[in-house]
C-alpha cells in the first residue's frame, strides 16, 4: 500500500485481517515511526489499531519487496512524483491498483493514465461510495473495480471482496475515474448549497444536474454512459454530496459560510481532491466543448473568489433548455 491516509490505512488493515501479506509505505518519516511504535495512525485513523502483521516503512524499496499488487492511495496531484520512485522497484509481473480519485493538473490526465505513462504495468481502478470511517467499522459497502484485463479483474475481485465489502467488476476505466473525480466537485457545490440554507430541492437538483455534467464530459473522453448509473457514478455522487464525512462537502460548506479557500485548506490535514479537480474539469470542459455550468461556478468560487450566492443565481438564471 503506497500511502497511509485514511483510505490506504483502512484497506491495508482489512487485507491484512483477510490473511494477505501487507506492507504500508508512509511518506512522512515521523508518522512512519509513530505508526511502527504505536500501531495507530493518529492523524488519519486514530480509532483503529493497525495489525502487527502489517510492515510499516518509510522506504519504498522495502515496501515493494515481493509485492505482487501495488496499491496507490496517494492523492492524485502527488501520484506522478511518488510513483516515479515506485516503478523502478516493482516486480515485472506486478499489478497496480489505484484508489485515488482526481485529475492531474496541467496534463488533465486521470490517475490511471499517469500510472500507465510511468510504467508498462497493468493498472486497475477501485472506486465507489466508500467512506474509510465506515469501511473500517465493517459497515456494508459496495464498490467497483475497473480493468481492461478481464482475468486480472476476476482475481482482484476475489482479493478485495470481503463479507462487508462487496466488489463488482467493470471494464470502463475512464468512466469510473471521471465519476470518482467529478463527484468531488459536485460535493463542493452541494456543501455550498446546504450552507446557504437552500434546501433539499436544491441539493437534489445539484446532484441530478451534476450527474448530467459528469456524463457529458465522460462520454466526450471515451467513457460509457451506463457507467455513471453505477457505483462509481451516481453511487459515489450521492454519498459525497450528502454527508459531513465528505471532505469536499465540508469544503463547500465552509465556502458558503464565507471562508476563503486558502484558510479552509490550512485547517485540514486531509486532501480535498475536488479543489484541484475543479480546475482540471473546468479546463477539460473548454477543451472538449462540453457544457458544465456547475463545474464552472465551483471553479469561479474557488479560483476567482466569486460570491457563492451569486454563483447560485448564475445557475438559476441561465437560458432555458430541454432536460435531455
Amino acid at each position: 500500500m503506497i500511502g497511509a491516509g485514511s483510505w490506504g490505512t483502512t484497506l491495508a488493515c482489512l487485507l491484512a485481517e483477510k490473511g494477505y501479506d501487507v506492507s504500508l509505505w508512509v511518506h512522512d518519516n515521523a508518522l512512519a515511526e509513530s505508526l511502527y511504535e504505536t500501531r495507530v495512525n493518529t492523524i488519519y485513523l486514530p480509532d483503529t489499531v493497525i495489525p502487527e502483521s502489517i510492515r510499516v516503512t518509510n522506504s519504498i524499496e522495502q515496501a515493494l519487496q515481493r509485492a505482487r499488487y501495488v496499491l496507490n492511495a496517494v492523492p492524485a496531484q502527488y501520484v506522478r512524483d511518488v510513483f516515479s520512485g515506485v516503478t523502478p522497484y516493482m516486480l515485472d509481473e506486478a499489478v497496480i491498483v489505484s484508489l485515488s480519485k482526481g485529475i492531474e493538473r496541467g496534463t488533465h490526465l486521470t490517475v490511471s493514465s499517469v500510472l500507465q505513462e510511468l510504467s508498462n504495468h497493468t493498472v486497475a481502478v477501485l472506486s465507489g461510495p466508500s467512506f474509510a470511517k465506515e469501511v473500517i467499522r465493517k459497515l456494508p459497502t459496495a464498490v467497483t473495480l475497473a480493468t481492461e484485463d478481464r482475468n486480472c479483474g476476476y482475481i482482484l475481485q476475489e482479493v478485495f471482496n470481503m463479507n462487508n465489502f462487496r466488489v463488482y467488476t467493470h471494464d470502463d476505466i475512464i468512466g469510473v475515474e471521471i465519476g470518482g473525480a467529478l463527484k468531488n466537485v459536485m460535493a463542493i457545490a452541494s456543501g455550498i448549497s446546504d450552507s446557504l440554507g437552500l434546501g433539499n430541492n436544491a441539493r437534489a437538483s445539484l446532484i441530478t444536474r451534476g450527474l448530467a455534467e459528469m456524463k457529458r464530459l465522460g462520454i466526450a473522453m471515451g467513457a460509457h454512459e451506463r457507467t455513471f448509473s453505477g457505483l462509481s457514478g451516481i453511487g459515489d455522487l450521492v454519498l459525497t454530496c450528502t454527508s459531513l464525512l465528505s471532505r469536499n462537502y465540508t469544503v463547500g460548506n465552509k465556502l458558503g459560510k464565507g471562508m476563503k479557500i486558502g484558510d479552509i485548506l490550512k485547517q485540514s490535514k486531509s486532501v480535498a481532491e475536488g479543489v484541484s479537480t475543479a480546475e482540471s474539469a473546468y479546463e477539460l470542459a473548454k477543451k472538449f466543448t462540453v457544457d458544465m455550468p456547475i463545474v464552472e461556478q465551483v471553479y469561479k468560487v474557488i479560483y476567482e473568489d466569486n460570491d457563492p450566492l451569486q454563483a447560485v443565481r448564475n445557475l438559476m438564471e441561465r437560458s432555458l433548455k430541454t432536460e435531455f
